[in-house]
């Protein structure tokens, strides 16, 4: 009996909880949707310029699901601007393959698939000049009284020579080289995010918050004082996090680590932000650490780990909508397309935006605890 009444007790307090018991419930299955969807996603598309190639290759490459556009000349633009993911341009017996190498999955289909077309057409073209000498050399039995194979010669096959180049990485780039920027912006913005959240859930469960409210101090003195706060810690955080990737485990050029660093104090800007704010709306411990798979995972996939231009149309908007997305693509603009601050002035200000917003929220949700 003592069982059943302490079993029935936890349950009546469980379900007293409606935020608790939906999180439950919407979590587990906002996350497996999001998962369905993405590794149910299509392959990337693939799109190639072509210079100078013959039809019977461009068809063969087309045939791989390949969107070919034939160009009059090499136009390294149309690869910066993403346009294209490579460019195969043919000079004489040469093909020069230039990849952008965004995504290393496009990037050696382009290339597997360029270099096998050219083998199967030299293989062609050795079969064709067996065919044409035998038959020469039947004409000519036909003729004459001895065998005239002595005079015939076949002609070595004409192979194309096929150079690689790369807009971005090179031949020994990874997998993990494109998506680790990314993985970085996470780690920071996932332990910011706890740091700041945990912290500010203590101060309302001690007490401490509710003492500051009696007390004239304002509402958005409160916030900053927890931003500034939490945020000298996270800085610490984020510069021991930005050396330890650049330096120890080589992700990203040295020379852009001022740059990565402005970008992860942006992200942790926005991720101590959102913490106090969806902290404040939690209960306890467990509430706060519920909101990490949807708020924190999900993000992470959204991020740009996988391509976005083979999700689903919805996914791909809510992508835009998420820090997470922005931070990811300024941070793999730098460490890896290594590309000055210029190119993510857009992602910095959306970042920017993202906390103003969020510590705006933090400020007008106080009024619950105190109005002013």
């Amino acid at each position: 009996m003592r069982i059943f009444g302490l079993t029935k007790r936890l349950l009546l307090e469980q379900l007293r909880d409606k935020r608790t018991l939906a999180l439950l419930i919407i979590v587990p299955i906002f996350i497996l949707t999001l998962f369905y969807f993405i590794f149910q996603s299509d392959e990337p598309n693939a799109k190639l310029g072509a210079v100078n190639l013959e039809p019977s290759v461009i068809d063969t490459i087309e045939a791989q699901n390949i969107e070919v556009t034939e160009l009059n000349q090499m136009e390294l633009s149309r690869l910066t601007s993403e346009e294209l993911d490579g460019i195969a341009e043919k000079k004489e017996d040469k093909v020069t393959l230039t990849l952008l190498n965004k995504d290393i999955s496009v990037s050696k289909k382009l290339e597997l698939v360029i270099n096998q077309t050219y083998q199967q057409k030299a293989q062609v073209t050795v079969i064709e000049d067996i065919k044409a000498k035998f038959k020469d050399l039947t004409e000519l039995l036909n003729k004459i009284p001895f065998s005239p194979t002595k005079n015939i010669k076949l002609d070595a096959p004409q192979k194309t020579a096929i150079k690689t180049t790369y807009i971005y990485g090179d031949a020994d780039t990874t997998l993990f080289d494109t998506f680790a920027p990314l993985l970085l912006g996470f780690f920071v913005f996932l332990f910011v995010f706890l740091l700041a959240g945990m912290g500010f859930l203590k101060e309302r469960m001690t007490g401490t918050l509710e003492r500051m409210l009696t007390t004239p101090i304002r509402r958005h003195e409160i916030v900053l004082g927890y931003v500034c706060g939490f945020g000298l810690l996270a800085v610490v955080q984020t510069v021991v996090i930005v050396y330890y990737a650049v330096y120890v485990l080589k992700i990203g050029p040295p020379e852009s680590i001022g740059t990565v660093i402005l970008i992860n104090m942006t992200v942790a800007l926005v991720a101590l932000s959102l913490g106090l704010l969806l902290s404040a709306s939690a209960k306890s411990e467990f509430q706060m650490m519920q909101f990490i798979p949807i708020v924190i995972v999900s993000q992470l996939f959204l991020s740009g780990i996988f391509p976005l231009d083979a999700l689903a149309r919805w996914i791909q908007v809510l992508a835009y909508l998420t820090p997470l997305y922005y931070a990811g693509d300024a941070l793999k603009a730098v460490m890896y397309k290594e590309q000055p601050l210029n190119h993510i002035a857009f992602d910095l200000t959306i970042l920017l935006i993202f906390a103003l917003v969020f510590i705006s929220l933090n400020i007008i949700t106080l009024k619950k605890y105190r109005r002013l």
